[in-house]
């Protein structure tokens, strides 16, 4: 029996996605809950598991192309039909229910990097990588693919010991083994001219072609140049005190929830709080329509997006009702995004809604940054990194401080310098009032 896969409706706002690659090719077995697409919108990038297990028939949408929700986009023809043997009972452990592994089949040399013929061993290498790969994450799959890493030589260092996108960065530079070479030899018998260069893991002198996030990321960025007039103010904020209060709940934070505390749960609750008392900073341009002039819009939510970079891509996961959390809430929610963005786990749902976002340049050593606004919105706020500093004190005398510089970008058709200015004003104000003491 075929079965029809249409493309998925990956959150209640979208209503189109981009097949960014292929997990399986025609005449390729999957198993019933196996990912074997993944598809991009403007908010995530998420493997589509297969709802049945069978072999692959037809691949209806090209990668790279774009079709609305419901378009069909694979048929795969179902095990079990009238050639099929009789269905086993029903499972009654987690052992029986598992899928049991796929005997290698009898197949052609498959070509070897430089265009020749594999032998026969390599081929069943590949099958066998491709079954090592069926528990790891998209985001894994796909890198250990593009640097022929075999998973099974990495040493995870996700929960349970599962294998990270970072691992897979880390073992593609140290020369790890591949499906065709043994790890003593991985990085020499594979020609530098074969190499495939990738956002993630450039070379020098060739190009890397776009993935759809990356395209996306592009035309995101000029969009908001071109449609948003940017302007841009910064502030030197003292955090001494508030870096101590920091310093002082740090172990016991992460003993009781398992994350870290750093700087950022503080920052955005002075940035939600300045915000309330600057709520044009939390508002958006609303261009002219046939029915109407434009307008301002002020929104009534307080959804704070979290810039996140991650070696191949950049996302912002929000905070919703970001005003509602205390500190100790804002750090519980800002680590659990942070996790499930390393780990490549965010929903669409998890990408949507924002209304101002912060942006930590600081993690990396940047002084002081330029940022482009998230389309839609009023403004993007940096954290910069922290620097002991000698300052002067308001009776002259000299000290050293733990000084950090905030920048902030807005969009000056919503906001002119006297209200982003007085934003950033009441946030140094109010980062500065934090600390040494208090509850989280």
């Amino acid at each position: 029996m075929a079965t029809t896969i249409t493309m998925p409706q990956l959150g209640e706002t979208v209503t189109e996605g981009t097949v960014a690659q292929w997990l399986k090719s025609v005449g390729d077995s999957v198993d019933k809950y196996e990912d074997f697409v993944e598809v991009s919108t403007d908010k995530v990038n998420a493997g589509v598991p297969s709802p049945v297990t069978g072999t692959i028939r037809e691949l209806l949408v090209k990668e790279g192309e774009t079709v609305a929700t419901g378009t069909p986009i694979a048929v795969i023809d179902e095990v079990g039909a009238a050639s099929a043997p009789a269905p086993a009972p029903p499972a009654t452990s987690a052992a029986a229910a598992a899928p049991a592994p796929r005997a290698a089949q009898p197949s052609p040399s498959a070509p070897s990097p430089n265009g020749s013929p594999a032998p026969a061993a390599s081929a069943v290498s590949e099958l066998e990588l491709e079954g090592a790969l069926r528990g790891a994450s998209p985001a894994v799959r796909r890198l250990a693919r593009e640097h022929r890493i075999d998973i099974r030589a990495i040493k995870g260092s996700g929960s349970n010991g599962r294998v990270t996108a970072d691992d897979v960065l880390a073992a593609a530079r140290t020369g790890a083994p591949t499906p065709h070479a043994p790890a003593a030899a991985a990085a020499a018998t594979v020609p530098p001219g074969t190499r495939t260069s990738t956002y993630a893991q450039p070379i020098p002198g060739t190009s890397i072609s776009l993935v759809q996030a990356r395209k996306i990321i592009a035309e995101r960025m000029v969009e908001s140049k071109h449609t948003a007039p940017h302007a841009w103010s910064m502030v030197q904020i003292d955090v001494t005190n508030v870096w101590k209060w920091r310093a002082r709940e740090k172990d016991r934070f992460e003993r009781e929830t398992g994350y870290k505390l750093t700087l950022l749960p503080f920052f955005i609750r002075a940035v939600v709080e300045s915000l309330a008392a600057f709520p044009l900073m939390n508002a958006r341009f609303v261009p002219a329509t046939a029915g109407g002039p434009p307008s301002i819009y002020v929104n009534d939510e307080v959804n704070i997006g979290i810039a996140i970079g991650l070696p191949a891509n950049l996302v912002v996961p929000v905070v919703r009702g970001a005003d509602k959390l205390s500190i100790k809430g804002l750090a519980v929610k800002g680590g659990e995004l942070i996790d499930r963005a390393r780990k490549n786990k965010l929903g669409v749902d998890d990408l949507a809604g924002g209304t101002f976002t912060v942006n930590n340049n600081g993690a990396n050593g940047s002084w002081a940054s330029a940022p482009i606004i998230n389309g839609g919105q009023a403004g993007i706020v940096t954290m910069e990194t922290v620097l002991k500093t000698v300052v002067v004190r308001d009776d002259d005398s000299l000290a050293i401080r733990s000084m950090m510089n905030s920048c902030l970008s807005l969009d000056h058709r919503v906001v002119d310098g006297y209200v982003a200015s007085g934003f950033l004003a009441e946030l140094k104000r109010r980062l500065e009032a934090m600390g040494p003491q208090g509850d989280l």
